[in-house]
């Protein structure tokens, strides 16, 4: 299934959403591509949806969802990708 969070994520002078699936990034890239997102808006583990794009996700079918169930979603999936932490040393 295919996830749409609202578009309240504030960066770049725009609003986004994301975009994620709970089955296959296969399925998200191929859904990516029908809505016209370019593969740079993959990171990780979603797609940023620019607001003006999010009806459109919904219209081919991409299922509303609030932000933290979208990542519970990712998470229960095993699809979920945490960002990397910069490692430090102390000198």
């Amino acid at each position: 299934m295919i996830y749409v969070d609202p578009a309240i994520w504030k960066a770049r002078g725009r609003t986004w959403a994301h975009l994620a699936s709970d089955a296959s990034y296969d399925e998200l890239h191929v859904f990516a591509e029908q809505l016209g997102l370019p593969r740079r808006a993959f990171h990780n583990d979603h797609y940023d949806v620019p607001a003006e794009l999010r009806d459109d996700a919904l219209a081919l079918g991409a299922q509303p969802i609030p932000a933290r169930d979208l990542v519970r979603k990712l998470q229960q999936s095993g699809l979920r990708h945490r960002k990397r932490r910069e490692l430090t040393r102390d000198v």
